[in-house]
């Protein structure tokens, strides 16, 4: 076991300063899928061997306490001198503050008691390594061909290839210890390098505006940190321990929970709240789309904003049954529901990626809010597949991107034509996302079946999430129709190849969305009921059968998931037969009673001043009604309410 935590953890890290210093795009391209292979087998192996227990306490001959604590000291420095060299008096005030924390949570605190065990990773942990590892080595597959095209479009000098793929590798690193290891301590360290990876990342094409994306981030995710290192002091001195285990015990354990004991746990679901990006901490990730694509696609599915989630399912049975936890779950519906609102007025496919990430971010909070074991198990279902189709289709949106020269799905009509297999795996992206028998949806039928019937759960987050669930399938079932329309391309579009690399990401990719939703009753069964189960029978909050929807993990489940499979199937073949059956003829131009002109080619009519005006096709977006400047202040104003109530309700 020693060595395949090794390999998902220390490996990374050390195929990063190789990379750093590897100038050949040869071997590059041999390190990297060599590296990822791996990681990815290893993340597999732990997984099929289940739940362990691991003693660790040393690094190559240097105690693991004592390297963790020299490497939080050195980071801090670094995030100090980043903002010093910004000029940024906030980033600056709270990394000191986080200095000060942890120096004084070193000497001025009693140690307490020390770990049982080092790494201690249930199910839950495990689910987390395989999509970090498999998924996050696809995106950095992908990213080998699209930074070659990225960096050519560029016309740099100098390649930044190296530090790119070094500091991808950090991250994926970093997101394997913060899931892995069973020491808060240790944990903040990996928390904040995923925050440092982000900055270095966003901001890697060295724009003004990709600066200042990065910065936003940056500032966002230390006040995050902050958070972490906040609770982190709490829990030490009321309960004597870091270990994630003994804590968890130890607030299971108490029949009562006091304000001044859920205080610490308040604070670790603000520092979720800013990692995963909920609202009013969304515009981090919406700002973080300048990035590269592989960068978005990492963000979104594998790594840091699904820490935040990780967090709060980690730390949920601290906080079962009380008012704190109905808060969180208020919280993570609004955001759901505000943020699907959001995604209806945005064109940009990477914004409406951005925003569908939020909302289903959102969700899983509600669920962590209900903090029941269906509910638990709904969250943990969202978590693997959106992870999956999420990272499909950024790669697609950047894909096409680097093809028709834009990102907007108005001009994506008609992309069958020219991009026919990206076009296609596209669809099925979409179709992961917002269909039946999908494994996505069937999360969210789970979400709200067990947000619906649970005696704490309030009239409004029931509203929240069937709300957001109908604007869900508005904005994915547009972007669908775009792509499958039989309307040219925007004129921008240039004709050219797409990197083998590229492809075969998108392709596995597309292939795990599949798969893994035909045997959705076999992965809830194998993996998710277990992960769940584990968590609630180690600290005896249920009794036994507490998890529902034996129909989805028995046979039966098997028996309906099949069956939409063959009728989606089947629909879609007849829609395509139809559709080839269709002569040229039969397409209509658009009637303009009698006023109708021609120029150039182009279909128009004579508008004001009498300048021709040519046909446009496209969607509304009701942005007037539902646009980022209408409505996100007000957005913004009642989640800083949720915010103060959850920490000032608690002080």
């Amino acid at each position: 076991m020693s060595l395949l935590v090794f390999c998902c953890v220390v490996l990374p890290f050390i195929v990063a300063i190789a990379l750093y210093f590897t100038q050949s795009d040869g071997c590059r391209k041999l390190l990297v899928p060599a590296a990822v292979t791996v990681m990815a087998l290893a993340a597999v192996i732990l997984g099929a061997n289940g739940a362990f227990r691991l003693e660790a306490e040393t690094l190559f001959g240097i105690p693991l306490d004592t390297l963790f604590s020299v490497l939080d000291l050195l980071l801090l420095l670094y995030i100090l001198g980043i903002g010093w060299k910004l000029g940024s008096r906030l980033v600056m005030g709270m990394t000191v503050l986080q200095l000060a924390g942890l120096l004084y949570l070193k000497f001025a605190l009693p140690e307490g008691e020390a770990p049982i065990v080092a790494f201690a990773p249930d199910g839950l942990s495990l689910i987390m390594v395989i999509i970090i590892s498999v998924v996050g080595g696809l995106i950095t597959i992908y990213g080998l061909g699209y930074m070659d095209v990225h960096e050519e479009h560029l016309h740099l000098r100098v390649s930044r290839k190296p530090r790119f793929f070094a500091i991808i590798f950090c991250f994926l690193g970093a997101m394997n210890g913060l899931v892995l290891c069973n020491n808060l301590a240790w944990m903040f360290f990996f928390w904040e390098v995923t925050t440092l990876c982000s900055f270095l990342l966003i901001g890697h094409d060295q724009t003004e505006e990709a600066k200042t994306n990065a910065y936003r981030a940056l500032w966002m995710n230390v006040l995050g940190g902050l958070a972490f290192v906040s609770a982190m002091l709490f829990i030490q001195k009321s309960l004597g321990t870091l270990s994630t285990e003994l804590v968890l015990q130890k607030m299971t354990a108490m029949d009562v929970k006091s304000t001044a004991m859920l205080l610490p746990f308040a604070f670790f679901c603000v520092a979720a709240f800013t990692k995963s990006a909920q609202v009013p901490f969304e515009s981090w990730l919406c700002g973080a789309m300048v990035a590269p694509t592989p960068v978005s696609a990492l963000l979104h599915s594998a790594t840091m904003v699904k820490a935040g989630t990780y967090l709060l399912l980690r730390m949920a049975p601290a906080f079962a049954d009380t008012t704190m936890s109905t808060i969180v779950a208020l919280f993570g519906a609004f955001t759901f529901v505000a943020t699907c609102i959001l995604a209806v007025s945005q064109s940009n496919a990477k914004k409406i990626l951005a925003y569908s990430t939020i909302a289903n971010l959102g969700l899983i909070i509600a669920c962590v809010g209900i903090n029941t074991a269906a509910s638990m198990m709904a969250a943990t279902t969202i978590i693997i597949y959106h992870s999956v189709s999420k990272g499909l289709l950024f790669m697609c949106v950047g894909t096409i991107e680097q093809r028709i020269g834009s990102r907007d799905i108005e001009d994506m009509r008609g992309l069958y034509g020219r991009m026919p297999r990206t076009a296609v795996i596209t669809v099925i992206g979409i179709f992961t996302m917002m269909l039946p028998p999908f494994g996505m949806l069937i999360g969210k039928w789970m979400a709200i079946e067990a947000i619906a019937r649970a005696t704490q759960a309030m009239t409004p987050i029931v509203f929240f999430v069937a709300l957001g669930s109908a604007f869900t399938v508005l904005f994915w079932a547009r972007w669908a129709g775009v792509i499958v329309s039989s309307a040219n391309l925007h004129e921008r579009a240039q004709p050219g190849d797409t990197r083998p690399s590229i492809m075969f990401a998108l392709r596995v990719l597309c292939g795990l969305a599949l798969i893994f939703s035909f045997i959705a009753p076999l992965v809830l069964k194998t993996f998710v009921e277990p992960s769940v189960a584990g968590v609630y029978a180690r600290f005896n909050l249920h009794g036994e059968g507490f998890i529902p929807g034996a129909s989805l993990t028995g046979a039966a489940g098997f028996g309906w998931i099949y069956l939409l499979f063959i009728l989606l199937a089947a629909g879609a073949w007849l829609a395509w037969r139809a559709a080839r059956k269709v002569p040229d003829k039969a397409h209509a131009e658009p009637y303009f009673s009698g006023l109708m002109q021609r120029k150039d080619g182009q279909v128009g009519f004579k508008g004001p001043m009498n300048v021709f005006e040519p046909v446009r096709v496209a969607n509304f977006y009701l942005s007037q009604y539902f646009g980022e400047g209408a409505i996100t202040r007000g957005i913004d104003i009642i989640s800083t309410a949720f915010l103060i109530v959850l920490i000032g309700g608690l002080l």
